[in-house]
């Protein structure tokens, strides 16, 4: 199942890709508006996910690169292991490789994770993200429906 290994291919491309765009269009926390509940803002997160860590020290984007590089591992030997029939769940997983490469690119270039996508209702505004983030988010919960369905031996 490693051919399912060009989508985290994807995912970085387009990841890296928006992200240059990003940061060549705007300045750090500029926003665009693109639409109602939708903006582009530059920004920087040195922590993980809403900026969990981002004030520690440095000490955190070495940790961040090998947690994700060692996750990324687990989960292609994981994809290796797969039967044919377990789609669903290849592509999940190369979801989630996908974005875990994608922002370590960043941690290992910048230091942090670029962002831009600011979602937000009213005064309330998502913590920023990417199409890293968001492909590892729709991995994730792909894999969590995945695990609620029937194993194609019992149907």
């Amino acid at each position: 199942m490693l051919k399912w290994l060009w989508v985290s291919a994807l995912v970085i491309v387009l990841d890296q890709l928006t992200k240059v765009v990003m940061a060549n269009w705007l300045e750090l926390y500029q926003t665009v508006a693109v639409m109602p509940y939708f903006n582009f803002t530059l920004a920087h997160n040195s922590g993980a996910a809403f900026s969990f860590l981002a004030g520690a020290g440095g000490w955190q984007r070495w940790f961040f690169i090998g947690l994700a590089l060692s996750v990324s591992i687990v989960l292609t030997i994981w994809l290796s292991r797969l039967k044919a029939q377990a789609k669903v769940e290849a592509i999940a997983i190369a979801l989630i490789i996908g974005g875990a490469i994608g922002n370590v690119i960043d941690r290992f270039i910048y230091g942090y994770v670029i962002d831009f996508v600011d979602i937000y209702v009213g005064s309330y505004h998502w913590p920023a993200f990417n199409i890293a983030d968001a492909a590892i988010c729709i991995g994730a919960v792909l894999l969590i429906v995945d695990s609620f369905r029937k194993p194609a031996e019992q149907k």
